[in-house]
C-alpha cells in the first residue's frame, strides 16, 4: 500500500476485489472508485443487476451465491487466475444481509452465519497467496449490531437453541470484528492488514425479506431522519480502500463509519475465542488445520 494520492501521477494502478457490489452500499462505493484509475474487480450474486454496475463502472465483474460454499472456492479459483502474478492490493468483504427464519444452506449452515462470515473467510484465506503478494488490506464490513446483539457460542454458530434473526445478525458481525483481529494477529507481521467497520445505518434492502424487527424502519417515515444514503455509506467504504493502514486507519482495529472505537462488544476483546472461532471456521468450510500457514509459505 502506498501513502500517495491513489488517484495521483505516480500512484500504482490497484487490484480491488469487492464483494456484495451489485448494490447498497458496494455498488456505491464502486460508482465512487471507477475514475480512480485502479482495477476493479466487482462481486455479487445476481448476474444481471452485478453486470449492470461493472458496465456503469468500466469494471470486471463475477458472481458468486454466499450461501454456496463451492461458489465461493470457484469465485476464489476465477480471481487468483484474473489476477495472476499482479496480487490484490485491496479485498473488501462487504456482502452480507439479515435474514429471516433459520434456514439452513445447501452446506448444511445457517444461511446467516455462513453468508456474513464463514463465506467471506473462506474466500479470504483461499486468497491468502493473492493478496500476500500485494501486502494487501482486507476490509470487513461489519455493524454496531455485533455490540448490540451479538454473544458467541464456538459450538453453537448455527443458533441452533435459540435462534433469532438480529441475534444471528449481530453473532455474524461480531465475527466479523474478531475475524478481523486473527487476520491482524496472523498476517501482519508478513505485510498484511485488515480492519472492521460499521458503515452507519444504510438505507438499502438489505434487511428487507428479515423477521427482525429493524426492518420496520426501513419501512417508515423514520429512515429519512436515522439511516444514510448508500452513497454516504459507500463514500465510507471507499475512505477504508484508498486509505493507508497504519496511517488513515489501525490494522486490527473497529471502526464507528471513519472514527476508530473502542465500544466494542466484550467478546472482541478474548483472544482465546477469537482462536476457537478460527479454528471452527476453518472445519466448517473444509480448511485442513494450519491451511493459512502452508499457504504464507508457499
Amino acid at each position: 500500500m502506498t501513502s500517495a494520492d491513489p488517484s495521483g501521477p505516480d500512484a500504482r494502478r490497484r487490484t480491488i476485489v469487492i464483494t456484495g457490489a451489485s448494490d447498497g452500499i458496494g455498488a456505491a462505493a464502486a460508482r465512487q472508485l471507477a475514475s480512480s484509475g485502479n482495477r476493479l474487480l466487482l462481486v455479487g450474486r445476481s448476474v444481471e443487476k452485478t453486470a449492470a454496475i461493472a458496465r456503469e463502472t468500466g469494471a470486471e465483474h463475477l458472481t458468486a451465491d454466499f450461501a454456496r460454499l463451492d461458489d465461493v472456492r470457484t469465485l476464489a479459483a476465477q480471481i487468483a487466475e484474473l489476477v495472476g502474478d499482479d496480487g490484490i492490493d485491496v479485498l473488501a468483504n462487504n456482502a452480507g444481509g439479515i435474514f429471516g427464519d433459520r434456514t439452513p444452506t445447501v452446506d448444511g449452515h445457517e444461511k446467516t452465519i455462513q453468508v456474513n462470515h464463514l463465506a467471506p473467510f473462506l474466500l479470504t484465506n483461499l486468497l491468502l497467496p493473492q493478496l500476500r503478494k500485494a501486502d494487501a488490506a482486507i476490509i470487513n464490513t461489519s455493524s454496531v449490531g455485533h455490540r448490540i446483539f451479538g454473544h458467541i457460542d464456538v459450538d453453537d454458530l448455527d443458533n441452533k437453541k435459540r435462534y433469532r434473526a438480529n441475534k444471528a445478525y449481530g453473532d455474524a458481525k461480531l465475527a466479523n470484528v474478531l475475524f478481523t483481529k486473527s487476520l491482524h494477529t496472523k498476517f501482519h507481521a508478513e505485510g498484511l492488514s485488515a480492519v472492521a467497520f460499521h458503515p452507519g445505518i444504510v438505507r438499502t434492502n438489505f434487511s428487507a425479506g428479515s423477521s427482525s424487527i429493524m426492518r420496520l424502519l426501513y419501512r417508515t417515515p423514520l429512515k429519512h431522519l436515522l439511516t444514510i444514503s448508500t452513497d454516504t455509506g459507500g463514500e465510507t467504504l471507499r475512505w477504508f480502500i484508498e486509505g493507508t493502514p497504519g496511517e488513515t486507519w489501525q490494522s486490527g482495529a473497529y471502526y464507528d463509519e471513519r472514527v476508530l472505537t473502542l465500544r466494542v462488544n466484550p467478546q472482541v476483546e478474548d483472544e482465546a475465542l477469537a482462536e476457537a472461532l478460527w479454528r471452527k471456521s476453518a472445519a466448517l468450510v473444509g480448511l485442513a488445520p494450519g491451511f493459512e500457514s502452508r499457504t504464507l509459505s508457499e
